[in-house]
Parts: structure tokens; C-alpha cells; sequence
């Protein structure tokens, strides 16, 4: 069978049935996650309206009624449409958590328990199901009740500070770097619990938040930080790629495009690019980092008399790290992203098709396919309500 063709019944997770009751990006992304892995997920929305996610635009573009983002994150997944306020509901929801093996939830603090739906309560129906909880800043603390919110929880993580120039202030990620982060580091979690399950027969609760994920992508440098008397870093005032790495790290304008320098000595750069200007530094690597923008600058001014190509026909065979940066398009048609066959068309009764990513594993040495697009609200709730007599 062909790599591009294998089906989710033959990976790894196939078989575990996955209740989402989360929305917006942390939580679905989590599912997508083992959904990729071969897992069914049911997604549970609410029948007015769903899963708010539904109507986030990052742009004008709608498909079928729904953004973008929601048809992106919630590919092949069931819709479950359930009122939380009505208890004939919250009985059926409940009895579907008997079955599954796995729960996801992103509700503010407080909600859940209300709901009765609390990981004590779900342990009492079901002890084998693993349990995950994912919040903006954990269960303790004075944030506990602030908006979980992506950029909100970039601005108080410290990690807006180590990017862009030292004159430029904080700089956010442009991607929902927490919500992505927090929802794989939950992937984790999940999975290590299913293998405890698979040992011991017993469930367990995963928790993690927004914060706590972009503190553990942060643990290099962070750890650089503890260590070397907790000076603040200095980005560079130019060109800034890394707040902690000497020159010429950074990304560079030739004449038609941009280049991106990594790690290597000053002296080497200096000779392929026959740079004389250089020459005060080559020998002192403690002034690669104390006087980068100085070298950087100089730099700069001899990256731009060229095109990338030129530089690439004299840096790339000198094994000099260095890369064209591409845009989306040019990515695109890099022929370096076409063997790695990472897109796909998924589709929907109703005429909806959108084009989308493909899982980022490979399992076997194949990576998996769905053809399903994103379901309509509660598409799927007489299908799951029969089959499992709620």
C-alpha cells in the first residue's frame, strides 16, 4: 500500500474512541493529534452554534458555513451535538464517556465541575479512561481565572522578549504558539497514560496550560538565564535571530532575497565573502557576541551586492549553514516540500472540499490520509447515539 493511502485503521491508536469536549485551537489541536494517530474522535458541541472556533476568521475565506481554522483542526472528526443545560443530554454525554478511552476538555476553571463532569465524577463511570484538562495557567495561583488566551499567555510567559530587535519592544509569535504547544505537550501526556493503562488497566488525569507549555519551550535558554546569575538577554539591535547566539546568526538582504546565516566562525565568512572589513574580529570570537551588531552590520552591506543564488554557489559547498528564506509560495513549490507529500483534499457530502495539511508523522514509514473533512454541527449525533444506546 502507498504511504500516501494508509488508512487510520491500521495506526496505531485505531480502535480508542476520543471525546473532545474542547474548542478553539488548544484542545482540537490535541485531538487532530491522535485523530492523525489512528483514534476516532467525537467531537461534543453545543447545538446553537458549536464550537466557537467555527466562526474564528484569519481571513474572509468561509467554507461550508465554517472558517478556515475549524475545517483545518477538526478534519475527519464526528460532531456530537449535546446541550449542557439539558439533563437528558448531560445522561447521554455521560453514557458515551463509558465507552471511550479518552476525554478532552478546555472549559474555564470551575465549569467543568458545575457540569459534574469533573475528572472524580467521569473516574467513579469510567476508571479506564484518561482524563485530560488543559487550562490557560494551571489550577493554582492568582491567574487561574484570567482569559486562557494565546497572546495573553505569550505576554505574561516572557517570551515575547526574545524576539525581533532590542529597540522594537516584546514581539509575539505570529501563530498560536501556545495553543499549538500546549496542545501537543497534552498529546504526550495522553499517550503516556495509555500505555500506563495498557500495563496497569487504570485511567488517569493529564493536566497541562498554555503557560506551562511555553515555559518548557522556553527551558533552553530559561535554563541559561538561572544559571549565569539571571542577567536578562540582549537582543540584537540588528538583524536579531537570537537573543543568546553571536554573529552572523541571522537572516540577511541580498539583492533579490533574503539568506539566512547560521552558526559558524567569523574568520571563515570573512574569507568567502571577502569581507577585509572583518578583520578586527576575526580572530576574537568573545567580540562575535559583544560586538555583533557591528559585525552583522558589516555583514549585511556585503550580502546585499549579490543575489542569494551567487552566495549559495560560494557558501553552500564551503559547508557553510545557510538557506534562501522562502515564502509560502516558493515553499510550496519547493521541490524539497513536494517529496514529502504533505497536503491532502478532504471532503464532505455537501459539496465542501478544502485543502489542508497532512499529519506530520510517519508510522512504518507511512504517513496517514483521511478523506473526511470537518463535520457539520451534530452530523454525526443519531449515528453515535444509536451505536452506543444513549
Amino acid at each position: 500500500m502507498a504511504a500516501a493511502d494508509l488508512p487510520l485503521a491500521d495506526l496505531p491508536l485505531a480502535g480508542l474512541v476520543v471525546v473532545d469536549m474542547s474548542q478553539f485551537l488548544s484542545g482540537p489541536y490535541c485531538s487532530l493529534r491522535l485523530l492523525d494517530l489512528g483514534a476516532r474522535v467525537i467531537k461534543v458541541e453545543r447545538p446553537d452554534g458549536g464550537d466557537l472556533s467555527r466562526r474564528l476568521y484569519l481571513s474572509d475565506t468561509e467554507i461550508g458555513g465554517d472558517s478556515t481554522i475549524f475545517h483545518a483542526i477538526n478534519r475527519a472528526k464526528e460532531s456530537f451535538a449535546v446541550d449542557l443545560k439539558n439533563e437528558d443530554d448531560l445522561a447521554a454525554l455521560r453514557g458515551l464517556l463509558a465507552h471511550a478511552d479518552v476525554l478532552i476538555q478546555n472549559f474555564r476553571p470551575g465549569v467543568i465541575e458545575r457540569l459534574g463532569l469533573d475528572y472524580e465524577h467521569v473516574k467513579a463511570l469510567n476508571p479506564r479512561l484518561v482524563y485530560a484538562s488543559i487550562s490557560g495557567y494551571g489550577e493554582e495561583g492568582p491567574w487561574v481565572k484570567r482569559p486562557g488566551q494565546d497572546l495573553l499567555a505569550q505576554a505574561r510567559s516572557g517570551i515575547m522578549w526574545l524576539n525581533g530587535d532590542e529597540e522594537q519592544g516584546p514581539v509575539p509569535f505570529g501563530l498560536a504558539v501556545a495553543d499549538m504547544l500546549a496542545g501537543a505537550a497534552c498529546a504526550q501526556g495522553i499517550l503516556a497514560a495509555l500505555v500506563r493503562r495498557g500495563i496497569t488497566g487504570k485511567g488517569g488525569h493529564v493536566e497541562t496550560s498554555l503557560f506551562e507549555a511555553l515555559i518548557d519551550f522556553q527551558f533552553e535558554v530559561l535554563t541559561t538565564h538561572l544559571n549565569d546569575g539571571q542577567r536578562l538577554p540582549r537582543r540584537s539591535s540588528f538583524r536579531s535571530a537570537h537573543a543568546y547566539l553571536a554573529a552572523p546568526y541571522g537572516v540577511y538582504p541580498a539583492s533579490d532575497g533574503f539568506l539566512a546565516l547560521a552558526m559558524m566562525p567569523i574568520s571563515k565568512l570573512a574569507d568567502l565573502l571577502q569581507i577585509e572589513a572583518l578583520a578586527p574580529y576575526r580572530d576574537e570570537p568573545a567580540t562575535w557576541f559583544t560586538a555583533r551588531d557591528e559585525i552583522k552590520a558589516i555583514i549585511a552591506r556585503r550580502i546585499a551586492e549579490k543575489t542569494v543564488d551567487e552566495w549559495l554557489a560560494i557558501l553552500e559547498p564551503a559547508d557553510v549553514w545557510c538557506a534562501r528564506v522562502l515564502n509560502w509560495r516558493e515553499m510550496l513549490d519547493s521541490d524539497g516540500f513536494k517529496a514529502l507529500d504533505l497536503l491532502q483534499t478532504v471532503t464532505r457530502d455537501d459539496d465542501v472540499a478544502i485543502h489542508t495539511t497532512r499529519s506530520p508523522l510517519r508510522v512504518d514509514g507511512v504517513r496517514a490520509k483521511v478523506e473526511r473533512a470537518a463535520p457539520r454541527i451534530g452530523e454525526h449525533s443519531e449515528k453515535i447515539r444509536m451505536e452506543f444506546g444513549l
